[in-house]
């Protein structure tokens, strides 16, 4: 009965930026590793990036400097800041849960891990 809803999405030009949330109804973010995966049509879902409940966090090299990864434990929301989108970010974006470890992102972003995963929201960035 966990859900993740995402809101945020958009079509912005690139340079542009935009903030994106994800609410869950159930789980507590403060025992569970949060995560923003993303889709872009015909490839494969790539990890963006993860936070524990500690407040650590990791990031895929593409997005590295761009992109931050926050969470308010209190709404039981995440969020994903982008700042100077390009073309390439255009995607699905996911928000995902992983319950395996007590709240650690224990093996970073490993896809499998995560359990709970959003509908998805659509970023799309036009040059």
């Amino acid at each position: 009965q966990v859900q993740l809803v995402e809101s945020g999405g958009g079509s912005v030009q690139a340079g542009g930026s935009l903030r994106l949330s994800c609410v869950a109804s159930t789980i507590s973010y403060s025992d569970n590793c949060m995560g923003w995966f993303r889709q872009a049509p015909g490839k494969e879902r790539e990890g963006v990036a993860i936070i524990s409940k500690y407040g650590g966090t990791q990031y895929a090299d593409s997005v590295k400097g761009r992109f931050t990864i926050s969470q308010d434990n209190t709404k039981d929301t995440l969020y994903l800041q982008m700042n100077n989108l390009k073309p390439e970010d255009t995607a699905m974006y996911y928000c995902a849960a992983n319950p395996r470890f007590s709240g650690t992102c224990y093996f970073g972003i490993r896809e499998r891990d995560f359990d709970y995963w959003g509908q998805g929201t659509q970023v799309t960035v036009a040059s």
